[in-house]
């Protein structure tokens, strides 16, 4: 296993309730380094963090260690089957809400 791949297992499973489901995939072709992270439906939330944040921290330590190797290194957390995560409107659509004014009538 390379340095970049045992960092991320390393993290990632500091990180979840469920270290023992978090396994990854390294692969290189000549856009450089990809790191497949695949765990826990219920662990997504930890690693992704609120807004991401915790996904972009660790992508930005990644990039890190790689450069130390001299690699281009990305992580992919691939979404594991029967996530419950909900999708989002796309871009310039707008979301049925209900009519505030309902509220309010007599």
């Amino acid at each position: 296993m390379e340095k970049d791949q045992e960092f991320v297992e390393f993290v990632v499973k500091s990180l979840v309730d469920h270290p023992d489901q978090v396994k990854t995939e390294r692969t290189v072709d000549e856009m450089g380094v990809l790191i497949s992270l695949h765990l826990s439906p219920e662990d997504m939330g930890q690693v992704i963090g609120r807004q991401g944040q915790t996904a972009k921290a660790l992508r930005t330590l990644l990039r890190v260690v790689g450069a130390k190797h001299k690699a281009r290194v990305n992580l992919k957390i691939v979404e594991p089957e029967g996530s419950s995560r909900r999708e989002r409107p796309a871009a310039g659509t707008v979301e049925e809400a209900p009519d505030a004014m309902e509220d309010f009538k007599l």
